[in-house]
C-alpha cells in the first residue's frame, strides 16, 4: 500500500511538472524568437463560420511561402479553437461560433489569446482577439415573478398618498455596454391616471391621491426595452389590489388568476371540444339511418322478386312409405285439381285437413278424426296425398 501511494506521488508530480514546464518552454520561446510584436484583431460576436478576422500574413510581414516552409500553426490553450488558420492564403477565419455571454459572461472586456508557432527557425507571433458585444439577448424580469396559476397581487390601501411605492419591476440584461442599458415604460394599465412607471429604475407609483372610487383590482402592464440597435424588449404583468383589508382582496380577487390568454385557450379547446362531440353524433346518426334504409331495401328486394319458395319441413317429419305406424301425431293438406286433364293442384281450405293419431294401446289400428266437411266427400275430385 506503501509502494502504491509513492507510485502514485511519483506520477502526479510528473504530470505537474509537464504541466508548468509547457508554458515557461512557450514564454522562453516567445522571448527568444518573437520576431514582431503581439497583433489584436476586434470582432463582433455571433459571427459565421468562415468569416474572415484578418489578413496574418500581411500583419506579420510574412510571405505565403514562409507559412508554408515554416508549418504554421495556431496553438491555444483553450479546449475549443475559435480560429483557423489559412496558410495557402495566410489569412485568420472563424472557425466555432463565439457567444460572448458564454465565453466571459460578465467580464469586460472580453477577449481570447493565442499563438502563431512557424518552425525552421522557431518563430512565436502572440494573436490577441477583441469580442465586441451584439445586442443578442432581451432582458429578463426579475421581479415580480410571472407565475401562471398563483394569485400575486401589490395592496396599496385607500389611504396611499400621492407618489406612493407600490412596487418595483426589476430586470436584467445579460448584453454589455449601451446593449444592457434598460428603460421601463407604461404600456397599459387599467387606469393610467392614477400609476407612473420610473423610466430608469422601474419603479411603480401613485400619481394622485387613491379614492373610494378606484376599483380593487388594478392591472398594469411594463415593457422593459434594452438600447440596443435593434432594441430587444420584453413584457411583464403587475396586479394591484387597492384595498385596505385581505379579506377584501380576496372577495374581489377570485377570478384574477384567469387571465384573458388563458380564458381564450379555455374558449378554443371548449369549441374544439364541441366540434367533434357533434360531428361524432352527427355520423353516428348517419350510419344509423344508413343501416336501417339498406335493410329495408333488402327486405323490399326478397318481397318481390319471384324465386321459388323452398318448403319448410318440421325437424320431427319423417315419411312413413305405407309401413309401420306412425309413431307421432302428424297434419297433412289434401290437394285437388281445377281439371283431370291438368297437372295443376289446388289446395283445399283450412277445414279440409285430416289429421291421423296413433292410439298407443291398439297394435296396427289407425283411427281417422276428419272435420266436420271434409273434401273427401265429393266424389268426382281425384286426390292426390302429399
Amino acid at each position: 500500500m506503501v509502494f502504491g501511494i509513492y507510485f502514485h506521488y511519483r506520477n502526479l508530480r510528473w504530470r505537474l511538472c509537464y504541466k508548468l514546464a509547457w508554458p515557461i518552454l512557450l514564454f522562453l520561446l516567445y522571448i527568444s524568437h518573437t520576431t514582431s510584436g503581439q497583433i489584436r484583431y476586434s470582432i463582433p460576436e455571433e459571427m459565421k463560420k468562415g468569416s474572415l478576422i484578418g489578413n496574418v500574413a500581411q500583419d506579420l510581414g510574412l510571405d505565403l511561402k514562409r507559412l508554408r516552409s515554416g508549418r504554421a500553426r495556431i496553438v491555444t490553450g483553450e479546449s475549443i479553437q475559435y480560429t483557423e488558420l489559412k496558410t495557402d492564403k495566410g489569412i485568420l477565419v472563424v472557425n466555432e461560433r463565439i457567444d460572448r455571454e458564454q465565453l466571459c459572461g460578465d467580464v469586460t472586456p472580453c477577449s481570447f489569446s493565442f499563438e502563431v508557432i512557424l518552425e525552421n527557425p522557431m518563430e512565436l507571433h502572440p494573436v490577441k482577439i477583441l469580442i465586441q458585444d451584439q445586442n443578442d439577448n432581451a432582458p429578463q424580469v426579475l421581479y415580480p415573478v410571472q407565475t401562471g396559476g398563483s394569485l400575486v397581487a401589490e395592496m396599496v390601501p385607500r389611504s396611499a398618498d400621492v407618489g406612493y411605492l407600490v412596487t418595483k419591476v426589476v430586470a436584467v440584461d445579460v448584453d454589455s455596454g449601451q446593449n444592457a442599458w434598460l428603460s421601463y415604460k407604461l404600456q397599459k394599465a387599467t387606469d393610467r391616471a392614477l400609476f407612473e412607471v420610473g423610466l430608469q429604475n422601474g419603479e411603480i407609483r401613485t400619481i394622485r391621491q387613491v379614492t373610494d372610487k378606484d376599483a380593487v383590482k388594478q392591472r398594469l402592464t411594463v415593457v422593459v426595452e434594452d438600447n440596443g440597435q435593434p432594441s430587444r424588449s420584453a413584457t411583464v404583468n403587475v396586479n394591484v389590489a387597492v384595498a385596505d383589508s385581505f379579506p377584501e382582496v380576496l372577495s374581489e380577487f377570485t377570478d384574477f388568476t384567469h387571465d384573458k390568454e388563458y380564458n381564450d385557450n379555455l374558449t378554443f379547446y371548449l369549441v374544439l371540444a364541441l366540434a367533434v362531440v357533434s360531428f361524432l353524433f352527427i355520423t353516428c346518426v348517419v350510419v344509423i339511418i344508413s343501416v336501417k334504409i339498406y335493410r329495408w331495401r333488402q327486405s323490399r328486394i326478397l318481397y318481390h322478386s319471384s324465386l321459388p319458395v323452398i318448403p319448410y319441413y318440421p325437424p320431427r317429419y319423417s315419411d312413413t312409405l305405407g309401413t309401420g305406424t306412425l309413431p307421432h301425431v302428424y297434419n297433412y293438406e289434401v290437394c285437388r285439381t281445377t281439371d283431370s286433364r291438368k297437372s295443376d293442384c289446388k289446395f283445399g281450405r283450412a277445414g279440409s285437413q285430416n289429421v291421423l293419431i296413433m292410439d298407443p294401446s291398439s297394435t296396427g289400428t289407425m283411427q281417422r278424426i276428419q272435420s266436420e266437411k271434409s273434401i273427401l266427400d265429393e266424389p268426382d275430385s281425384p286426390l292426390e296425398v302429399s
